[in-house]
Parts: structure tokens; C-alpha cells; sequence
């Protein structure tokens, strides 16, 4: 009964049936016109693409990439909000890998970082904590990336020359110096409050500038070889984390890969670091010079940071005089063997080493210096001898070797005959002939007693030389007395043991003849 009244109330028709009216009626009349709905729903999803896509990766390029009014036309309240909406638009990084692509907004990019550049040189008040956070985002954005891979590796990393060889060239540098500069003038601004910035530019940050160390671009290393000073100045916090960054990848350069482009200006930023090392030196110092410094003599590409390795190690041996005996030994320790040209360039670190030694420190390791010193004085490599005679040529190592000619002159005298007598390079006879007589003016007696002290030393080694070889005469006489009678021996076996044969045959022979009667 109740059922079939309902039966016969009116029905309300639903919702879903009139969205699927709606949408029949929809795609019936996109059947009619189905050319131009489905261009515009084309249109439609490819902008809803881009915009998903420009805000899940900053290196895609939004649909409008317009330039900003400029801080000149726009009042000093709206500066600050201009300036933020200037950082965000500067987070897009366009690839310069094609040069012919976005070539507008590239250009409207680099206008932008030109003005966010005059902007951080020309504020006068402090950069509160959201700038900060804003500042660092693009500078991160367009800086911290995968530097470009070179094959290098049949390059030939042993000492060649830099200004001979070909220098790799970012292409996207017209936008990187722009964002290195703004990140040099923000550092070093005065309204750049290290407490507040230092939650930003924190660990990550500082190991990540780390690593574009390692760029091809020396331009760049350049760059940010001044910016990572600046830092340690302003952020004392970060100071030991730095230094020890830094040791790492001194430490991964010299025991593991032996490839690392920004040696050079780390060694720099650490030669001004050390120059500002207070008195007296902490153990971590000493340690960084035992541990770090002087192991950075043995890698084969020496050259390319040699001079900024004699900067630092000549600033420790200055602060602190005791430690000339720890560099001096330490050098001894990595002496090259096989590379003359490295040889060059010890024996040029040396001289600047001693030229800040104390007499008193000098004495300590003076015996295996010129030992060492001696061996170079007698090198058949010309320019080896030619620079370890032009030591002589300074006066305070000059002053040095001569009080203590006690102790050298013995060690070296006779290098210095030999190369008078035998070396085959004219000027390096020459030279010796002046540092002999250098040492005969200054102490006749003891030149005398080291002269009468080498021909002792010669007509022994002639004789011994005259022993071993009637040594060997007397062997190899009794070698051949020897031979002689073994072949006189088994000549005389071989004539016995044919005779035997001999007869046992002709025996056999008659045995057979004679029916073996």
C-alpha cells in the first residue's frame, strides 16, 4: 500500500543525472565544433603544465620572464618588496649550453643581478632575516650546481705549463660573475649582520662553495677564493669548521685522487689565515703544518700551487722559528728522486726557508741538509747543480754556512772537487770555483785540512778500487784455471769411456767369430 503511493509521488531528478545532461550535452557540442574546444584545451593544459613545472624546478622558464621596474622609479617602501620579487625572478637559471635559446631573458636576468648588485652596494639599512633567507636561495639557486665534467685523463698532470695550456671557459659566465659579485657585496656589507646571516649561510652552504673549488674556470676559483676569505673574516663562528673543510679536501687531494683545479687559492685564502695566526701557535696549527703542508710537496702537479705552498710554510717558520727544523726534515723526508724540475723548485723553497732561519735552529738539522745539498752540487742535471750553487749567492745563507763551516765544509768539499775536475757544464764550474773560494778566504786551514782530507780520501779509493779489480783479476783467472780443468776432465772421461766401449765391442766381436768357445 505505502509502496505504491510512493509509486506515484513525482521524482526530484538527481544531480548526477544533471551533470551528466550537462556533460552530453557538453560533448555533443564539442563533436560539432571539435577543431577550435580542442586547440583551446590544448592551450589550456600545456600553461597548467609549465606553471606545475615552474614551480616544482626553479630551471624551467615561466611563461612571462618580464623585467621589474627599476629601484630608481619606485619609492623607498616599495624598495624592499621589489627587491625580494627581483631575488625570486633571479632564481630561474636559463642553460647556456644553447646560446641561441631565451636569449631575451637572459638578457632581462642579467640586467636584474646588475641592479640587485647596486642595490646591495648602495642599502643603508639591515637586511632582516627574510632578505637573508631570500639572498641565499638564489645565490644557491644559480651558483650551487654540477660543474661540467673535462676529460682530463691523457692530460699529463706532471709539471706543465699553465699559461701554455688551454683554459676552460663556463659558458654561462656572463650570469655567474654577476651573482659571485652580488654574493661578495652582500658578505662584505656593512648591513649584513653575521648573527642573523650565519643561520643561512651555515655548513651546508660553506661546503657546498667548497666544492665549486674544483671548477675549470679560474675566473670563477678566483672569485671564490676572495668570498670564502671574506666569509672566514665576518662568520667567526664557521671559522674551525672551515679550516677543517679545507683539510679534508687537502687530504683527499694528496692521498686519493691527486686532481683538484683550486688548490692554488685555497693555499691562498690559508696564507692569509695563517698570517693572522695568534702567538704562540696553537697545536692544531703545528699539526696542519706537519700533517697538511709539507705532504703537499709530494703530488706530482707541484707546480700549480708551489708558490702559495712557500708563502704559508715561510709564515709558519716566521711566527715561530722552532719550526724551520720540522719543514726543513720534512722536506728532506719528500726530496724528489727522479724529477729534476721538482728538485728546482725544493731547492728555491729552501732558500726562502733559511732566509727567516735563526742561526741557533740552523745548527739542528744543518748536517742532512747539506748532505742533501751536496748531492745537488753534484748533479749531472745542470740547472740541479746551477741552483744549489746560487745558494751562495745569498747573503745571510752565505753568513750561515760560513760560521758553521766546521761541520759543512767536510760534508761538501767533495762535491765541489768533483765538480771543479769533472762536471761537463762550464757555468756550473764556475760557480763551484767561487763557492770554494769563498770558504778558502774565509778559513785557509780548514780548506787545507778538507783538501789534504780528500786526496787521503781519493788515493784510498784508489786503491780499493786497484784491490777489487786484482780482486776480480785473481776470480776470474781461477774461473778459468777452473774451467779449464773441468773441460781437460771431461775430455779425458770421454776418451776413457770410448776406449771401454771400444774394446767391449771387439770382445763381443771375437765371442760371436769364435762360436763363443
Amino acid at each position: 500500500m505505502i509502496k505504491q503511493i510512493l509509486n506515484k509521488l513525482p521524482r526530484k531528478s538527481s544531480s548526477k543525472s544533471v551533470h551528466n545532461d550537462e556533460r552530453s550535452n557538453e560533448l555533443d557540442s564539442a563533436v560539432v565544433n571539435s577543431t577550435g574546444v580542442s586547440d583551446k584545451v590544448s592551450k589550456l593544459s600545456l600553461s597548467v603544465k609549465s606553471k606545475s613545472k615552474s614551480k616544482s624546478n626553479i630551471d624551467s622558464v615561466p611563461a612571462s620572464y618580464e623585467a621589474l621596474p627599476s629601484f630608481r622609479i619606485v619609492s623607498s617602501s616599495e624598495k624592499h618588496n621589489l627587491f625580494i620579487k627581483k631575488l625570486n625572478m633571479c632564481c630561474v637559471v636559463f642553460d647556456f649550453n644553447e646560446p641561441e635559446k631565451n636569449v631575451k631573458e637572459k638578457d632581462v636576468k642579467k640586467q636584474t643581478l646588475l641592479e640587485l648588485v647596486d642595490y646591495v652596494s648602495s642599502v643603508n639599512s639591515k637586511f632582516n632575516e627574510v632578505t637573508i633567507q631570500e639572498i641565499t636561495k638564489m645565490v644557491a639557486a644559480n651558483l650551487f650546481r654540477a660543474l661540467p665534467n673535462l676529460n682530463h685523463e691523457n692530460k699529463v698532470v706532471d709539471l706543465y705549463d699553465q699559461e701554455d695550456d688551454e683554459f676552460f671557459m663556463d659558458p654561462s659566465w656572463p650570469h655567474l660573475q654577476i651573482v659571485y659579485e652580488f654574493l661578495l657585496r652582500f658578505v662584505a656589507s656593512p648591513e649584513t649582520n653575521a648573527k642573523l646571516a650565519k643561520r643561512y649561510v651555515d655548513h651546508s652552504f660553506v661546503l657546498r662553495l667548497l666544492d665549486l673549488f674544483d671548477s675549470e674556470d679560474q675566473r670563477e676559483r678566483e672569485y671564490l677564493k676572495t668570498i670564502l676569505h671574506r666569509i672566514y673574516g665576518k662568520f667567526m663562528v664557521h671559522r674551525p669548521f672551515i679550516r677543517k673543510a679545507v683539510n679534508n679536501i687537502f687530504y683527499h687531494f694528496m692521498f686519493e685522487s691527486e686532481k683538484h683545479n683550486g688548490i692554488a687559492q685555497l693555499l691562498e685564502v690559508l696564507g692569509s689565515i695563517v698570517n693572522g695566526f695568534a702567538l704562540p701557535l696553537k697545536d692544531e696549527h703545528k699539526l696542519f703544518l706537519a700533517h697538511v703542508l709539507i705532504p703537499l710537496h709530494k703530488p706530482k702537479c707541484l707546480s700549480m700551487y708551489h708558490q702559495q705552498l712557500v708563502y704559508c710554510v715561510c709564515q709558519f717558520v716566521e711566527k715561530d722559528a722552532k719550526l724551520a727544523d720540522t719543514v726543513v726534515r720534512g722536506l728532506l723526508k719528500y726530496w724528489p728522486v727522479t724529477s729534476s724540475s721538482k728538485e728546482v723548485m725544493f731547492l728555491g723553497e729552501l732558500e726562502e726557508i733559511l732566509e727567516v732561519t735563526q742561526a741557533a735552529e740552523f745548527e739542528k738539522f744543518m748536517a742532512p741538509l747539506f748532505s742533501r745539498i751536496g748531492q745537488c752540487i753534484n748533479s749531472s742535471h745542470f740547472q740541479v747543480a746551477e741552483r744549489a750553487l746560487f745558494l751562495w749567492n745569498n747573503e745571510h745563507i752565505r753568513n750561515l754556512t760560513t760560521q758553521n763551516r766546521k761541520v759543512i765544509l767536510p760534508i761538501i768539499f767533495s762535491p765541489l772537487e768533483k765538480n771543479t775536475h769533472g762536471h761537463w757544464n762550464q757555468a756550473v764550474q764556475s760557480l763551484t770555483l767561487n763557492v770554494r773560494k769563498i770558504f778558502s778566504d774565509v778559513d785557509q786551514s780548514t780548506f787545507q785540512d778538507c783538501l789534504v782530507r780528500y786526496q787521503e780520501d781519493e788515493t784510498k779509493e784508489k786503491e780499493n778500487i786497484a784491490k777489487r779489480q786484482s780482486t776480480w783479476n785473481r776470480l776470474d783467472a781461477m774461473a778459468a784455471a777452473k774451467t779449464k780443468r773441468m773441460v781437460v776432465s771431461t775430455s779425458a772421461t770421454i776418451t776413457t769411456t770410448v776406449a771401454t766401449s771400444t774394446t767391449a765391442e771387439t770382445t763381443s766381436t771375437v765371442k760371436q767369430s769364435t762360436g763363443g768357445r
